[in-house]
């Protein structure tokens, strides 16, 4: 039984729903109360009637047909209209981005109006999977601000910018295309302050709050997206953050921690809004799209739960034999998930367990006979291209079949360290992955001629197969 925890501590609070969102709007009146407005004699009370003669009707009639008034209402504004300008400014943008790209097609702006329909019912497939046939000279960043391993990295909205985190606390934003630091942030040092260790990230779609998850402490850590400015500590849950997400194009952040609870943050005003409880074990990942939804991993309680945040419930999915360390979103219906049991599995939200699997994915691990443990996957959104990396240093590309029930590899990208963190960029031509000499989630063995840096793996497409 899930258990959902509003914050209530402004007595009187009503809830809003507002294009998706649910909004706290507190009843304050007694602003109002003791303020007289000044109100025309000719207007009646309740308790009286007047009775109006033919001269004043006759004179309110002409006021209404006097050019004054005629003006002033043709130039108010409906509804209707308003939305027809908000549409066509919304196109004219769009032909603007469109032709701003290097190839503009005849339709583009009809295609992308329909994939962003399909997209937010959560109907959009693109079948591109196929037509990656291997990749280029890998390009690495290397940063002497990250000591020791590479745990966590995000990307922009826009592909431009990534963040990494290292298990030394350091925080560094990178271009993509200028392959150059832009600011580093340095780990917690004697006599300094600063992260113990980055766990987790998040950066907002519009690029304004980046949230940060530190071994360290048990707060999230709030800052500018584009200075690192340090501006708030969320304080709320009473274990390590190990899972933070922003909601698509809104300023709602989803966090999971060891405590097995989701909570639920409006960045807009920096304040809690609930907490979401279920799992039986320290939560281990966490994402969302665009819904109002969350979906998290339970770790070694063996369970997937969708948080279904406005109905208030929440869907159990089960499958995996050991922990299930990661979930990642492939589009609003279907969904990736890995653990240390070495099996790779794609679900559906319709089904309690994996639509298909693939067990010992990455093979077996010569030294204790186990499967080798997938420490990360990515998903290229609304396609049917997924990534998985695994603790030998091996990264496999992966495609969907039909309505996903199967899972097929591609082909193999071999580095040295542990793969602690994968992303694809938005555009999927590149595949950006995180390598240290340990496994992101503790200090159990070591790699030792692994370098821990950040790896750009440029993809070849063939686009004669589209």
């Amino acid at each position: 039984m899930s258990f959902f925890i509003r914050n209530n501590r402004a007595k009187g609070a009503v809830k809003r729903k507002h294009n998706g969102h649910i909004d706290n709007v507190d009843r304050n009146l007694s602003a109002s109360k003791g303020k007289k407005k000044n109100v025309k004699k000719s207007i009646p009370n309740d308790d009286e009637s007047i009775a109006s003669t033919d001269e004043e009707l006759a004179e309110e009639n002409q006021n209404l047909r006097s050019p004054e008034f005629e003006s002033e209402s043709e130039t108010e504004e409906t509804a209707q209209e308003k939305r027809i300008r908000i549409a066509k400014k919304y196109l004219e943008q769009i032909e603007e981005e469109e032709k701003d790209r290097a190839e503009f097609e005849e339709g583009a702006v009809a295609r992308r109006l329909r994939d962003e329909y399909l997209e937010e019912k959560g109907r959009l497939r693109k079948t591109v999977a196929a037509n990656y046939t291997g990749h280029k000279d890998l390009i690495l960043l290397r940063c002497k601000d990250h000591r020791d391993s590479i745990t966590s990295l995000c990307l922009s909205s826009k592909g431009n910018i990534l963040y990494s985190g290292s298990k030394d606390g350091s925080l560094v934003k990178w271009s993509l295309k200028e392959r150059t630091k832009l600011k580093v942030m340095k780990g917690k040092r004697k006599g300094q302050d600063g992260m113990k260790s980055v766990r987790c990230m998040a950066i907002s779609t519009d690029g304004k709050f980046l949230a940060v998850g530190d071994s360290g402490c048990k707060d999230i850590k709030v800052f500018c997206g584009e200075s690192l400015n340090f501006i708030k500590n969320l304080q709320g849950h009473r274990g390590i953050i190990t899972g933070l997400v922003f909601r698509r194009d809104t300023h709602t952040l989803y966090s999971a921690s060891e405590d097995r609870s989701v909570k639920v943050w409006n960045l807009d005003d920096m304040a809690y809004v609930e907490s979401l409880f279920g799992h039986q074990n320290g939560i281990t990942s966490i994402d969302a799209l665009s819904r109002e939804r969350a979906i998290t991993s339970g770790g070694f309680d063996g369970s997937i739960r969708i948080w279904k945040i406005v109905e208030e419930s929440q869907l159990i999915f089960n499958g995996h034999g050991g922990s299930i360390d990661v979930v990642k979103l492939i589009n609003e219906e279907n969904f990736f998930s890995c653990g240390d049991d070495g099996q790779l599995c794609v679900w559906g939200c319709l089904k309690k367990k994996p639509l298909c699997s693939v067990p010992e994915a990455h093979g077996i691990d010569e030294n204790n006979g186990q499967p080798m443990w997938i420490s990360s996957i990515a998903t290229l959104l609304n396609t049917d291209l997924v990534a998985s990396g695994s603790q030998n240093g091996e990264i496999k590309l992966w495609r969907c079949g039909d309505s996903f029930k199967s899972l097929n590899p591609l082909f193999t990208i071999k580095l040295v360290g542990f793969i602690n963190s994968l992303v694809f960029t938005p555009d999927g031509n590149n595949l950006i992955a995180g390598v240290g000499q340990e496994h992101r989630l503790g200090r159990w063995w070591r790699i030792p001629e692994a370098k821990n840096s950040i790896v750009i793996i440029p993809l070849v497409q063939n686009k004669t197969s589209k």
